[in-house]
């Protein structure tokens, strides 16, 4: 290591970002890494291939070290898409070895190289196609939750793209979901992953993207072309270079989506990382000696979910975090972030924590205020939702367990039979947040990842009738549960599959038993095809609506007994009345008198009872509308005497 060539500080001042980052001039890059400890740091760079088939550096310089823990250096000549890494000299007692960027754009995936070597891209380079999109209001936000890796997998693939997802955005804009959120996309360890044990922060999942040396990658290339100039046949097509890398993979992704009006929110887990660290890794990245996990420069020694919780004490670890949230936004485009187990964060860094939830709540509100910021935080709780001028975290909204659990309850006690008891009251009390002061602020569903996983809970349709997915019971009873979903008083969430009845738990292994059923909604198995057109006229009615996106809530009939349950949305101070009507009876209640806010006409917008074989040959409802013309009930100062068919939703206006 003696006699090696140090590089200049040239073009690095206090502003200058940590990581690999090109010059705009185009004169090189420059590298900035934190290694308190390191007693020296290089960057190794020209890598090319041996004979052997392995790559190796033909050119490695030392970093200067410039106080506070941080090496510094210059490269001239470096351009997008050559490799790096660090080569890290510990303290004595320690160890070294190369090590990955923590801020690395991009990695490759050589099977010469398993651990990845790191590329350097220019952020500048891409070509979006964004610039008029604006994310939906977010009390009008409906989430689609799924997995890039076994959500849609195409013939003849291993596993699912970004890519992929492009083919499948007239699918979704035609359904009418508004905003994606898949589960984590950043680089991990292993071949399959929910995404929760990431160690690449900054790194989109090599096994996500379509390899440049694929042959497949043309036909990508025109697919997505494709797709662009039918929104605006005057947009500039992207090149086979744009979609080079799996990082600009994830940008294209990204960018279509807003092409096709939908946002994206990605989902990051800041309270804990990996399960599995290689040498390569972040994790004691300095080289400090091995033996107590809490000198490893980025992790506590508490454990969380099989990885290591960050330590919040440090503010450079807290740097990092919020480094990459702002990352995600500026380059990536993001609209919002979904934050796994805050709870975690702030029962694991105390006062440390809490104070990273509202710094990076506020920082990323100040660079895009469009942008929102959902906890996951159990028990949930007001304070994560409250602004941090008032000592709150800051988040805008927060995942709601309590009509979920409610929903998928009643559910199957009204599988076990007539005389079973159905807790109405109990969905009654969770149509809205009972936590929550802004009750939008609830993120609420029925289903989820974590719920619906392979060796835990049934999917809803398994829920209402385990013998038969398919069967009355079980498409009308699920019709009633997503129903609550997109009515109830929140941000509704849908998790994949569950637009067209799938039964099947899932899991993130590409090609096993518990996948998508896709044929049977493209082949026309009815009661998927028929769900299918259920939860898209809803999503229809509920964009058309505005008193469905507001805050008023009155629930104003609720009867156990009866299996029924009756509430009135609408915008205060501005009307936009609705009435959601819903009943788990088995049996059809004619002259069901029930209280309306207004007398007059209200129109029968959704009867759920038509899409049983659609068009239900035997389907009872009200004619397409009502007169509320009777005197009042139920606290209203007008009622109707209405059909309520069995196992069905009503959703009236006026």
């Amino acid at each position: 290591m003696n006699g090696l060539q140090t590089l200049s500080l040239a073009h690095i001042n206090g502003n200058t970002p940590i990581g690999g980052n090109l010059l705009s001039t185009g004169a090189g890059a420059t590298f900035r890494v934190w290694a308190p400890a390191a007693q020296e740091v290089k960057v190794l760079w020209e890598y090319t291939k041996t004979v052997e088939g392995d790559w190796r550096n033909n050119q490695e310089a030392k970093l200067q070290q410039t106080g506070e823990g941080f090496w510094r250096g210059f490269v001239p000549g470096l351009k997008a898409g050559d490799r790096y890494m660090y080569y890290v000299a510990g303290p004595v007692g320690g160890t070294e070895g190369p090590k990955r960027d923590p801020y690395a754009r991009d990695l490759t995936d050589d099977p010469a190289w398993p651990e990845c070597q790191c590329l350097l891209v220019d952020p500048m380079a891409f070509p979006w196609h964004d610039q008029g999109f604006r994310p939906p209001q977010f009390h009008e936000l409906v989430i689609y939750q799924f997995h890039i890796g076994v959500w849609h997998i195409p013939a003849g693939r291993n596993n699912g793209t970004f890519l992929d997802v492009v083919e499948k955005l007239p699918y979704l804009k035609t359904l009418g979901i508004n905003t994606l959120q898949p589960l984590p996309i950043v680089e991990f360890s292993g071949e399959f992953s929910l995404g929760y044990n990431g160690v690449d922060y900054f790194s989109p999942e090599t096994d996500y993207g379509v390899k440049d040396a694929d042959p497949a990658l043309p036909s990508y290339l025109a697919a997505v072309n494709q797709n662009l100039l039918s929104i605006n046949p005057h947009f500039k097509t992207y090149s086979l270079q744009d979609i080079q890398g799996t990082a600009n993979q994830l940008k294209v992704m990204i960018d279509m989506c807003h092409v096709y009006g939908i946002a994206v929110l990605l989902d990051v887990v800041y309270n804990h990382a990996g399960g599995e660290f290689g040498d390569k890794s972040i994790y004691f990245f300095d080289c400090k000696p091995r033996g107590n996990r809490n000198d490893s420069l980025y992790f506590t020694d508490h454990e969380w979910a099989g990885g290591l919780v960050f330590a919040y004490w440090n503010d450079m670890v807290k740097q990092f975090l919020i480094d990459n949230a702002k990352f995600y936004l500026t380059e990536y485009h993001c609209d919002g972030f979904r934050y796994d187990e805050v709870s975690v964060i702030k029962k694991e860094g105390g006062e440390h924590g809490w104070l990273f939830c509202k710094y990076v709540t506020d920082t990323c509100r100040f660079i895009k205020p469009e942008a929102i910021h959902i906890a996951e935080c159990w028990p949930v709780q007001e304070a994560v939702v409250r602004s941090t001028a008032q000592n709150g975290a800051g988040f805008d909204a927060a995942q709601n367990d309590g009509l979920r659990d409610a929903v998928r309850s009643a559910i199957g006690q009204a599988s076990q039979g007539t005389a079973a008891f159905v807790d109405m009251d109990r969905i009654a009390r969770e149509i809205a947040s009972p936590v929550l002061n802004d009750k939008w602020r609830a993120v609420q569903c029925t289903e989820n990842h974590d719920k619906v996983r392979e060796g835990r809970e049934w999917r809803i349709p398994r829920i209402a009738d385990s013998s038969d997915s398919h069967s009355w019971c079980a498409c009308s009873r699920s019709r009633v549960a997503l129903g609550l979903t997109l009515t109830a008083v929140g941000i509704p969430h849908i998790f994949m599959g569950q637009e067209f009845l799938e039964d099947k738990q899932w899991s993130d292994k590409p090609g096993g038993p518990n996948q998508i059923w896709w044929d049977g909604l493209h082949q026309g198995v009815k009661p998927m095809a028929d769900f299918w057109r259920f939860t898209q006229e809803l999503l229809i009615v509920r964009r058309r609506l505005k008193g469905l996106t507001g805050n008023g809530l009155n629930i104003f009939h609720v009867h156990n007994g009866n299996r029924v349950l009756a509430f009135h949305r609408w915008v205060p101070d501005e009307g936009h009345d609705v009435i959601i009507v819903a009943s788990l009876n088995e049996s059809t209640y004619f002259n069901y008198e029930l209280g309306f806010p207004r007398n007059g006409y209200w129109k029968e917008e959704i009867n759920s009872d038509v899409y049983e074989n659609w068009v239900n040959p035997w389907g009872v409802g009200n004619g397409g509308g009502i007169d509320a013309t009777g005197s009042g009930t139920h606290g209203m100062p007008y009622s109707a005497r209405i059909t309520v068919p069995a196992n069905s939703i009503l959703v009236f206006s006026r």
